[in-house]
């Protein structure tokens, strides 16, 4: 399994991560409503079984979406769904490392209108994702916007405790707890420029994205440890 499959059996995945993080499509929605309706052209890194895509194919009715992930599975498994949703013909899936792209090692496309990301990046080291920002801040048409859903590093240890109750009170409320969720979860190994979570503060990416010629970064949600942040290029 690469980082970021997180379970074993990939049709387990849209049930699973639902149960695991609070609000799942609550966060989801939040970065499609940050995009301008009028989008063309979308980048998105990580597309996973491609549940943000349908939101944002949904929501821009005329943007075409190029959707990278690096696991063969979730790419077949998210062209499946977006083929079925009737938009075969806006989604392009692309099966590659997204830290090539940030290496310039990988061409994906002229520029683009809007980068988005979700339970992707968080699995970089602080180095990439610096790169990738700053390379996602190059490939942005002016008034590009970024916007990226990842779990934070808490700010401290009580923070944390805060944290790991509000995702414990959330599994409850969907009937299950963290531990039945866990035991369908599968090890990972590292792949690419990909490895276990290594989280950053919400402060920390603020910081790397303004150093990467962001002019205006925001935090449009935010629950707990999950938060959507990103950004406008000038």
């Amino acid at each position: 399994m690469f980082p970021g499959e997180v379970f074993a059996n990939t049709a387990d995945f849209d049930t699973g991560i639902r149960h695991l993080l609070p609000r799942y499509d609550e966060m989801l929605d939040a970065i499609a409503l940050c995009l301008p309706s009028t989008t063309k052209a979308v980048l998105e890194l990580g597309c996973g079984t491609g549940e943000l895509s349908l939101k944002i194919l949904k929501r821009c009715p005329d943007a075409q979406l190029v959707a990278v992930d690096y696991s063969p599975r979730m790419i077949q498994f998210a062209k499946k769904k977006i083929h079925a949703a009737g938009y075969a013909d806006r989604w392009t899936g692309i099966e590659a490392d997204f830290g090539d792209w940030a290496n310039h090692a990988l061409e994906l496309g002229e520029s683009f209108d809007a980068c988005v990301s979700s339970l992707a990046i968080h699995h970089l080291s602080d180095e990439m994702k610096l790169k990738l920002f700053q390379r996602i801040g190059e490939s942005l048409n002016p008034g590009g916007v970024f916007w990226n859903a990842d779990p934070i590093l808490p700010e401290s240890p009580v923070m944390q405790e805060i944290y790991q109750t509000a995702r414990e009170e959330w599994t409850l409320q969907q009937g299950t707890t963290l531990a039945e969720i866990r035991d369908k979860i599968g090890k990972s190994n590292p792949q690419g420029y990909s490895s276990q979570d290594q989280l950053a503060t919400l402060t920390s990416h603020l910081k790397m994205l303004t150093n990467s010629g962001f002019t205006t970064v925001a935090i449009p949600w935010k629950y707990y440890g999950l938060a959507v942040f990103g950004g406008f290029v000038g």
